[in-house]
């Protein structure tokens, strides 16, 4: 879903999350995610590992993007699109 259009109080389905559509919430459900309280406090970077291995494709970084983003908002963060989190994903990842 588009971030700016995202009303925290109405987030219930994953497709409900910023920057969340159905392959987005295909992915989530693959690694066990079914609410988007379950996001709150994990770790992007340990759920795009996960699903790399679970679908023995390496996806596209980007993926983790939308993985922070989702964190983020679920963590209590505003709505952000997911490129907003591309410079610090590439920081973490040279930190690797």
């Amino acid at each position: 879903m588009n971030p700016s259009k995202v009303q925290r109080a109405a987030v219930v389905r994953l497709e409900d999350l910023p920057n969340v559509g159905p392959a987005s919430a295909g992915d989530l459900r693959l690694l066990g995610i079914t609410k988007p309280a379950q996001l709150a406090g994990r770790d992007p970077m340990k759920l795009y590992d996960t699903l790399c291995r679970k679908t023995g494709t390496r996806h596209d970084p980007c993926v983790i993007d939308l993985f922070m983003s989702v964190v983020h908002f679920m963590d209590g963060g505003e709505p952000l699109p997911w490129w907003h989190f591309t410079a610090e994903r590439k920081r973490v990842l040279a930190g690797r």
